[in-house]
């Protein structure tokens, strides 16, 4: 089983969220884990949030399931029901179209790292908080006009 150098994946923080909901996860750094091993039926990823980020805009999925190990620092996960402190070995996951809208955020000083891990056809979800919905076409208003 091939090791994947995590040092050899670019780091990225780039989104695809229109203006303005782009500026609350500009200081998340991801790498994709996936496609460096090889894996075409889900996605992975190694985040790190820098102090005051979030992970993404609160939001749930129709048609992919969502895993979540937290491997070092803290975070604060917000879903419907509250916050829930998260520490390294913590794991979360969110079965697809559970009607849950979550996101991370780091509300402490220091980096906080995790690995996010997906799997299904995404082809829709929204984000209750927000005036945000995506869909096969990419990000649309809930009442499905294009941004």
């Amino acid at each position: 089983m091939p090791k994947i150098d995590l040092d050899a994946i670019p780091q990225s923080n780039a989104t695809g969220y229109p203006d303005p909901f782009d500026k609350a996860v500009e200081g998340r750094w991801w790498k994709r884990l996936a496609p460096a091993g090889g894996l075409t039926e889900m996605g992975a990823s190694h985040v790190v949030l820098k102090p005051g980020a979030w992970s993404s805009q609160r939001h749930w999925h129709v048609g992919e399931d969502e895993l979540l190990v937290m491997l070092s620092g803290e975070a604060v996960l917000i879903e419907d029901e509250g916050r829930t402190v998260l520490r390294a070995g913590d794991i979360c996951a969110w079965p697809k179209g559970v009607e849950n809208g979550h996101h991370l955020v780091n509300e402490t000083e220091e980096d906080c790292v995790f690995v996010a891990i997906s799997a299904g056809e995404d082809t829709s979800g929204s984000y209750p908080d927000i005036d945000l919905a995506f869909n096969e076409t990419g990000f649309v208003h809930k009442d499905g006009s294009p941004y």
